[in-house]
């Protein structure tokens, strides 16, 4: 984990953990360690602030479309999908433009955009404009996502990554935890009034968080492209060769099939934001409300165990085990959710949480396994294209959320549940195995030392 630095002045990176050493550092004291690195510190804040708008949107943007604007279920799925669709382009070109340009900067500007997307929300009255509102927001929130990642892979190494990816991820719910009980006034109070003052007040808050951004160290921005051999440099060195930026993310097949497999499990986070609200409301006695609720739990959950649960998974064969283990888990999670329907108040509710529950710790082992696995299987020469590879995955995962949701959960009930159960149960598991795999094929690569060949002879 990252605290003091100590580390090289050549390479400006932070130390690699031993990965054989537990930390008993709770979050507090590992948050508080965290503050010694500039970056990180810049990250934390500004997530902190701007993610408390990211609780309320996630909270009453689809309410919001179906209740206050009209839109019907269908049309709400809609506007989720193609609006994810737009910001599937837009996660690769993030990561991209992050190898070439001043990542800061375009951060900056990418959150700046984002910000005043979202204070356009309220002003929505139909479908065409909800739809264009929403595609803006989710390509700039695309794009500045998949900027930040590549800004954590130049910046860190090792254990560090996954470490700082856990950190920033506990902070994030801290923030929706407080977006989500705002919005819950919202929902109370179940008027198009207090829906759009909560609205307005998110999206203000979102351009007060990008401030601290600027001051990020030229250390997160690209380097220099490292060239072959024969080819003069900037000062002037001869080099063999052209400019080497790294292979591309479209002909790593490993990365590929990775990228799609997450994207399928990803579908998960659209269970969350799109089905379970839209089932609780339409599909179960329980008082819309709880859809606060629920996601307060998540929160709760992610910020007590997202931190410890992450440690380790910079490992590829223990990020295999644990995003197995998160697809056992979101499998019954979905069963549980189905058969929240048709019973009383009482029990719809304690059904709702007994699966959010485990769609909690579900979406902490899968968030921290495919992390360790997205780092690990990347090419280090442009991690900006391989981490927007990725984000592109989790955008055609959220693309396609909305509609398998639609078409399974919502029109089939328990048995549409069983569906979804299955597909992200054989998700997780082909992810899992794609880790053994690579855990056997580095195992056997390894050089094996002089003691070790003795003693095979003795």
């Amino acid at each position: 984990m990252p605290t003091t630095r100590t580390s090289d002045p050549g390479t400006d990176t932070l130390p690699r953990r031993d990965p054989g050493k537990k930390s008993s550092q709770g979050f507090l004291r590992r948050l508080n360690g965290s503050m010694s690195d500039p970056v990180l510190r810049i990250l934390v804040v500004t997530t902190l602030i701007s993610r408390v708008g990211r609780g309320v949107f996630l909270t009453v943007t689809v309410l919001y479309m179906t209740f206050v604007i009209g839109l019907s279920a269908g049309e709400a799925a809609t506007v989720l999908g193609i609006s994810s669709a737009v910001g599937v382009g837009t996660s690769y070109l993030g990561g991209r433009l992050a190898d070439r340009l001043s990542a800061r900067r375009l951060l900056f500007a990418l959150m700046a955009f984002e910000g005043l997307a979202l204070l356009c929300y309220p002003l929505a009255g139909d479908f065409i404009s909800i739809l264009i509102i929403a595609s803006v927001v989710s390509a700039m929130g695309s794009a500045s996502n998949a900027t930040r990642m590549a800004i954590v892979a130049r910046a860190f190494e090792g254990p560090a990554r996954v470490d700082t990816r856990a950190i920033l991820r506990t902070v994030t719910n801290l923030s929706i935890a407080l977006g989500a009980a705002i919005a819950g006034v919202a929902l109370l109070a179940d008027s198009a009034a207090a829906y759009r003052i909560v609205m307005i007040g998110a999206g203000a808050v979102q351009l007060v968080g990008i401030i601290p951004v600027w001051n990020l160290p030229p250390r997160v921005d690209a380097p220099a492209p490292v060239l072959a051999a024969g080819v003069s440099d900037t000062d002037g060195r001869a080099h063999d060769g052209p400019p080497q930026r790294g292979r591309s993310p479209f002909r790593d097949r490993r990365y590929l099939f990775l990228t799609a497999l997450s994207a399928v499990f990803g579908m998960q986070f659209g269970l969350a934001e799109v089905g379970v609200p839209l089932w609780v409301a339409h599909h179960t006695n329980a008082p819309t409300a709880v859809v606060s609720a629920l996601l307060i739990l998540n929160t709760v959950v992610v910020i007590l165990f997202q931190i410890p649960l992450s440690r380790g998974t910079d490992d590829v064969q223990k990020s295999g085990k644990v995003v197995a283990l998160a697809g056992v888990l979101m499998a019954g999670a979905c069963i549980v959710y189905g058969l929240s329907a048709g019973v009383s108040v009482g029990t719809a509710i304690v059904l709702l949480l007994v699966a959010a529950t485990a769609h909690a710790f579900a979406e902490v082992w899968s968030q921290a396994g495919t992390w360790g696995l997205s780092f690990e299987f990347a090419n280090p020469l442009n991690p900006g294209a391989y981490q927007g590879m990725f984000a592109m995955g989790a955008g055609l995962g959220s693309m396609c959320a909305p509609f398998v949701v639609a078409g399974t959960a919502l029109r089939f009930g328990l048995a549409g549940w069983a569906a979804l159960a299955v597909m992200l149960l054989a998700a997780a598991l082909g992810i899992s195995a794609m880790a053994r795999r690579e855990a056997r094929r580095a195992a056997e690569e390894r050089p094996v030392d002089a003691s070790t060949i003795t003693a095979l002879q003795g």
